[in-house]
């Protein structure tokens, strides 16, 4: 018995390959022990640099940055998304007056850190006596960055279709416009909701580079917090209870993703 691309490992092959799962897990926990094993050594786990977390204005403030992050996320996935949309409908136009321009967009906000659109959002301006708060030059950053990437998410998700698609559309005379966006658009965002997703994901983890600007995101809660001397400076617990916050929002989103696509193959099913 084999596969497409690999013949089905034998009895040999299935012992070797154990035995390097076994290695690897091991390896991992190791490096996991090593970890705890030095924060234990360097006294990060005192009850001193972890009393702050009982005090409400300590709670407070991390609810308050966990409230930021989530506003600049929600802002950016929906412009991100209407973004792409936008540009991956402009690069389907057939018109290459039009399609080259989008491309041209589209490499451009993808091959430009986004860093570097977050400081030129927000230093830009100032040099010519202008300000953009930081919350909007983040999103705007956020935006152009994750909605070039989601266009071609969306391209590739309609260039996966039947071609019979768009022949039907165009062939009960719907314009290209409208064969795109009642048509195709629907099909390929079903299609590629897991990547869509995963890149949202890939978003509310980057609302961290408002620390760069001072936005009071997560990040910026954490050093905050981290840096008072009244608690022996306790950035590791600070840094390990955001982190925690940060696995939890983007497992809750992952969660979210599986849910919508195993919905959506009991809806097709049916």
């Amino acid at each position: 018995m084999s596969s497409v691309l690999y013949d089905v490992p034998g009895p040999r092959a299935r012992r070797r390959n154990l035995i390097l799962s076994v290695l690897a897990v091991a390896a991992v926990v190791a490096a996991i022990a090593w970890v705890v094993y030095r924060f234990w050594q360097t006294g990060q786990f005192e009850s001193l640099k972890w009393q702050q977390f009982q005090y409400t204005a300590i709670q407070e403030q991390l609810a308050d940055g966990l409230l930021n992050t989530v506003k600049a996320a929600a802002t950016g996935a929906v412009l991100a998304l209407l973004f792409g949309g936008f540009l991956a409908g402009l690069r389907m136009t057939g018109i290459r007056a039009i399609e080259a321009p989008a491309t041209f967009v589209v490499e451009l906000f993808r091959a430009i850190p986004l860093l570097i659109l977050i400081f030129f959002f927000y230093y830009g301006p100032l040099t010519y006596g202008l300000h953009i708060p930081n919350f909007w030059a983040l999103v705007i950053g956020l935006t152009l960055y994750n909605g070039a990437v989601i266009s071609e998410i969306l391209r590739s998700g309609i260039a996966s279709l039947p071609r019979g698609q768009s022949e039907a559309g165009l062939a009960i005379g719907l314009d290209r416009g409208q064969l795109f966006w009642h048509i195709l658009l629907p099909q390929a965002v079903r299609a590629m909701l897991p990547s869509i997703i995963s890149q949202l994901v890939v978003l509310l983890k980057d609302t961290a580079l408002g620390f760069i600007i001072t936005y009071p995101e997560l990040l910026y809660v954490a050093k905050q917090m981290g840096s008072r001397l009244s608690f022996d400076l306790p950035y590791v617990p600070s840094y390990l209870v955001v982190a925690a916050v940060y696995i939890g929002m983007c497992s809750l989103l992952s969660w979210f993703a599986n849910w919508l696509s195993k919905r959506g193959a009991r809806r097709r099913a049916r």
